[in-house]
């Protein structure tokens, strides 16, 4: 097996982020923790992944500060997995791979899932990149500096 490289003291956010994240399960229970999933089991069902994998990627979200084990909230003995602030930040990481994954993946009249408010019951708009100024900004229109560089 191959030992997976750190990238915890990358001068890169990008890096640090997925080294944090860990890989493509981690996502996933993100996304099922912010659907409102904090049970072992509701993530299991859910995911269908071994529950050895599973146990791991809880372990590292847990270790991160993403997620951390509380009271189950119906007063059982067991413990839920709830996002913590720094885990809720994720919303608009999971957010944007959706709204990729419905342009990129997916053929016009495929069925798939969609984001919609809960107060409206309407689809949410697509998120945008903006300039302090207010201008949408693309690939083209950022460039990525040093923070010693900047002004």
């Amino acid at each position: 097996m191959v030992k997976r490289t750190s990238l915890e003291g990358a001068e890169c956010p990008v890096a640090r982020s997925l080294d944090a994240i860990g890989d493509w399960w981690s996502l996933l229970i993100i996304r099922d923790a912010l659907d409102g999933m904090r049970r072992f089991g509701e993530f299991q069902k859910s995911l269908g992944v071994a529950k050895n994998i599973l146990a791991a990627r809880l372990r590292t979200l847990v270790s991160q500060g993403i997620l951390e084990l509380g009271p189950a909230s119906d007063g059982t003995a067991y413990q839920e997995y709830v996002l913590t602030a720094k885990g809720r930040g994720l919303f608009p990481v999971i957010v944007g791979l959706r709204q990729w994954g419905e342009d990129a993946c997916y053929e016009q009249e495929e069925a798939h899932s969609v984001l919609v408010d809960r107060k409206t019951g309407r689809p949410v708009r697509r998120l945008e990149l903006r300039s302090e100024d207010g201008r949408i900004l693309g690939p083209e229109d950022a460039v990525v500096k040093k923070v010693a560089d900047l002004p």
